[in-house]
């Protein structure tokens, strides 16, 4: 597995946290389970058998009326939203970070919060990766980096200079200083479709498009497994 080329994809999924929980239209007595197993012991002549009668019959009535008149955050116990959930012009997310080779396999993840930019998070994905080697330590720097428009910083790009990476990302149209542009590296950018690609790929997982899970640890998990599962089909 080669750590030629890199390419980044800032992308934020819908969190389920601010939907209300649906409530099933199948029609449940708590009290008339709980009697129901008295009833058995009691016997059906005894007076505990007529209490159940009575209180399933109200209780069937009821259960249709449950959840009507309630919204969904009252029936949902627990503490509402997540880690690393945040607030876009859409609604709530996690923002994917994720930083594929020239294959579009995944080598470096991660997950924050779908409120700050994709500039800011860009070295903090860098460390993510690891490449490991016959020899030595695994490799962590990408010799050129091909990044979309919301990556232009020219403070990035002395500070990946610095470390001896490349970065190749398009200025914005309202940059009007151009100090790092060179018409001949950004050919390079045509193959930025490779990383969409993978994106795409993730997308497929229904897991992950739409977070359910509360805890970034858990969420976490199930990505590794998808990349885990999109490497395999690649080498195999």
């Amino acid at each position: 597995m080669g750590i030629e080329s890199g390419l980044f994809r800032g992308d934020s999924v819908d969190s389920a946290n601010r939907s209300g929980v649906a409530i099933s239209s199948r029609r449940v007595s708590l009290t008339g389970n709980l009697l129901a197993a008295s009833e058995a012991v009691a016997g059906r002549g005894g007076v505990v058998g007529c209490v159940a009668c009575s209180s399933g019959r109200t209780g069937r009535r009821r259960s249709a009326e449950v959840g009507r008149n309630l919204p969904g955050w009252q029936l949902r116990s627990g503490q509402k939203g997540g880690d690393a959930v945040g607030k876009t012009k859409r609604g709530k997310g996690t923002k994917w970070m994720v930083l594929v080779d020239g294959q579009g396999l995944p080598l470096g993840v991660r997950l924050e919060s779908a409120s700050p930019a994709e500039v800011t998070l860009a070295e903090a994905t860098l460390k993510e990766v690891r490449v490991p080697r016959p020899k030595g330590r695994p490799r962590q720097k990408p010799k050129r980096i091909i990044a979309d428009a919301g990556y232009d910083s020219d403070p990035l790009r002395e500070r990946l200079k610095k470390r001896a990476i490349e970065l190749i990302a398009p200025y914005r149209k309202n940059n009007k200083r151009k100090r790092y542009y060179d018409g001949r590296k950004m050919r390079r950018y045509k193959r930025r479709w490779i990383v969409e690609r993978t994106n795409a790929w993730l997308g497929q997982f229904r897991r992950l498009l739409v977070r359910h899970e509360h805890l970034l640890s858990t969420y976490y998990a199930f990505f590794y497994l998808a990349c885990l599962i999109i490497t395999l089909r690649r080498c195999l």
